[in-house]
Formats: structure tokens, sequence, C-alpha cells
């Protein structure tokens, strides 16, 4: 029997791999130029760590879906200490099962249609901030706005107080979750660990005051406090205060980052902008006459602005890759995937193949008039460890882009055609935008 061989490819340098020629320019032109010279699957080391990079369609799919008990998700220690070791996303099984099913019920199509009003309160708010012509950098905008909405989601409605220390300790630990960990004193990691602690000091006093009200709410800490598992267990203050955080962590750059990039297409298309203005001041107009807020069927009847944003989440693909383990050998099509060895399937390839998307450099909403093709479109990842909050990220942005366009106009400041990763794709400086109320006469 034939022996399967290691994918083709370069391990660059020792140790360090080619962790330089991805960091140091697009790494989308890293992962096109290696596909056009390997194929659709390829070997390279990044970070010390020796890899499988996947570009096909059935690649992902046998990763993530068909054979996902063969991978397992993999995050860099210094990243799970911030987050905390309890967290969802670093685990699988029957524990990944059981925190899923709490998390994804806080998160369902049942539970946010009820939030439309207040996430449409915080929209407002975020956007009546930036009004008055000031430049304002738009991704830090809408990282505030994503923070509130997660708040809510999380804690429902919360004191001002809480608020204020968490989101100033969130930040801190965010800024050390993207820097080298180096445990100095002094550098953004060692900030962050402190920063970490004082969160979990916060929460252990939240979820003491809500145990000793006795309140049975529908946010997520309700659902992580009320669970007990088949032997009538509960979950620690640690497990709580980790999902907690892995939650807001999850729900704040990639959205934020898909909104600035929204914001950017819509300037860059002004065609678009005015159909998406049409579709949206008509709704407003409907609700000023009735008196009425902006609800949940209005949101899910937004037809052209749906697909733009499909369109913004397939052209920015703010989730370029993900990260798995194989936990043993694997055979894929010939090819030898090692046990221990990092595979990360490459979504940003797939949704830029014309093979599935025609002219995939031109920003075309109407290509989503019709519904791509199986495991081509996957802006939340896909199978047991997709975003489980991507119902809830597609309502913030609508109702986001419906305060936007039916009360805005705003104009992109300078050339911005660069993109900054960090480790998300953002326009250049966070996009630097102003913003002005149109007249409502």
């Amino acid at each position: 029997m034939k022996r399967a061989k290691l994918p083709p490819g370069s391990m660059g340098w020792p140790f360090i791999g080619e962790t330089l020629q991805l960091y140091s320019r697009d790494p989308n032109i890293f992962f096109a130029s290696k596909q056009k010279r390997y194929g659709e699957i390829f070997k390279t080391n990044i970070l010390g760590c020796p890899c499988v990079m996947l570009a096909s369609r059935e690649a992902v799919r046998f990763v993530l879906v068909t054979q996902a008990h063969l991978f397992k998700p993999t995050y860099p220690k210094s990243k799970e200490k911030l987050i905390g070791p309890e967290a969802l996303f670093f685990h699988q099984g029957d524990k990944h099962i059981r925190l899923r099913k709490l998390i994804q019920g806080t998160l369902s199509l049942g539970a946010i249609r009820n939030l439309v009003a207040d996430i449409d309160t915080i929209s407002a708010s975020a956007l009546e901030s930036c009004h008055g012509g000031h430049i304002i950098n738009t991704f830090r905008q809408m990282k505030k706005f994503s923070f509130e909405v997660g708040i809510l989601i999380v804690f429902g409605h919360l004191e001002t107080h809480y608020r204020e220390e968490l989101r100033k300790n969130y930040f801190k630990v965010e800024k050390g979750y993207n820097s080298f960990p180096t445990n100095l004193p002094g550098t953004p990691y060692r900030k962050a660990l402190q920063a970490r602690k004082k969160l979990s000091e916060i929460l252990s006093v939240i979820i003491r005051e809500k145990k000793e009200k006795k309140l049975i709410e529908k946010d997520l800490v309700d659902s992580l406090l009320n669970s007990k598992d088949e032997n009538g267990e509960v979950l620690t203050e640690d497990q709580i205060a980790d999902n907690i955080i892995g939650v807001l962590f999850a729900a704040q750059d990639t959205t934020a980052s898909a909104m600035t990039w929204i914001i950017k297409f819509l300037h860059d298309n002004p065609k678009l902008l005015e159909a998406v203005k049409a579709e949206q001041k008509a709704i407003r107009k409907q609700n000023e006459e009735e008196g009425k807020p902006l609800n949940w069927s209005q949101t899910r009847n937004m037809p052209f602005t749906y697909n733009v944003m499909l369109e913004s989440l397939r052209m920015a693909s703010i989730i370029s890759f993900t990260f798995r383990e194989s936990v043993t050998d694997v055979e894929y099509k010939g090819h030898l995937i090692p046990k221990g060895w990092k595979v990360m399937p490459l979504f940003r390839n797939i949704h830029h193949n014309p093979e599935f998307f025609a002219d995939p450099q031109i920003f075309d909403p109407s290509r989503f008039e019709v519904a791509p093709k199986p495991n081509t479109f996957m802006p939340f990842g896909s199978g047991v460890h997709a975003c489980p909050g991507n119902e809830l990220a597609k309502l913030e942005m609508l109702v986001m882009i419906h305060n936007l366009v039916s009360k805005y106009r705003w104009e992109v400041v300078g050339s911005q055609s660069g993109i900054h990763y960090g480790p998300f794709p953002v326009p250049m400086q966070g996009l630097p935008t102003r913003f002005w109320k149109e007249s409502t006469s």
C-alpha cells in the first residue's frame, strides 16, 4: 500500500519558518501565492508550528464538519490564559456541547428577537456621539457599540458603574491579547493579566448580586447560573467568568470590523448606498408615521441591505482562516497530516475564488440573490465550532445600517485603500470618517 506523503510546500527558516513572509505583508497575498504554486493543500511553518493549509471547500468541510473529531481547536496558551481556560472555544466533545447549548440559547433567534429595541437605542446613541463633522475612528466607535450589545446579551441591563469598570479592564485585556506575550512589568501582556484578574473580581461581585436577588432573567449570566448537568452539578464561578469573557471577546472585534467595512463599501459605491437608503428610509417613514420603533419583522425584511451585508462579509472575510490541530495522523486525498500539526482552513481563499464568485474583487451584492453553493460562503466558520452568535452579529449590522443611512451622511477622510491586520482586517487607521445628521426637512 502506498504511504501518504506530506503536502507540497516550504517550511522556511529553522524555527521561524515563514512567519515573516506571512506577517510582513497582506496575508492574503501569501495564501494566494502559495495556492497558485502548490495547489489547494500545502504545508508551511508559522510561529514555529508546522501547518497544513487547506483552500478547497471539500477540505474545509472534511476538517470542520465530516471529520471534525480528528481535529481539535487550538489557541496559544498565552491567549487561553487571558480569556480563561474554561471558555467554550477551548473545548470539544461533551463539555463543548453543554457549554455551546447554554450560550446558543441566549443567542438564538427566539432570544434576540426581543432585543431589537435595545440594540436600536444603543446604535442611535453610538451614532449621536459621532455627529458634528469631527473626525471619528470608525472601527473604535463600532467597537464601543458592539461592546455595549455584548454587555446587554451577557448581563441584561447592568448598572453604569459596573459597565464602566468592565469596559476599562476589558480593553486592557484586549490590548494585551494581541501583543507579544512577555510577562514583564510594564508590558501590555502583564497589564492584561492584571486587568483579567480585576475582571474576575468584578464578575464575582455581579454574580453574587444576581444570586442574592434570585431574579430569573433571560441573559447569559442567568442561563449559566441556573444550569445543571446530568449529575446535578452547577458551573463554578471560574467557568461562568471564563465564558462571559469568551462571549465578550467573540462579540467584539469581528462584528466591529464588519460594520466598519460596510460603512466603507457603501461610501465607495454611491449607487448602492442610494438603494440601501431608499429601503431604510421607507421603514423609518412608516415607523415615524405610526409612532413605533424598529421591530424584528422589519429587520427580517431588508432584502437589499441584507445582500449588501453578505457581500461585505465575503469581500472583507473578517475570519480569513481558523486554527485546528490534528489529534492523530490523518490522510486526506493522498496527503499525510501528521498528529500535532496545525491545520488552517482558508475561508478567504474560498470566498475570493472566481469558480464560486464571478469577478470576486468587485463589490456586487446582487450575487447573493442566488444562494451560494454549499461550503463556499462561511463568514462565521463552519461545523460544531462555528460562531454561535452569528444571528446576533447580523442583527447588529442591520440595525446599525438602518440608523446610519436613514439619519446620517458621512465622508471618509483621506485615501483609505490600505488594510491593517490586528489580527482582523480593518481599513487603515480604523477608517477616519466625518458624520453629519441629515436635515429632516
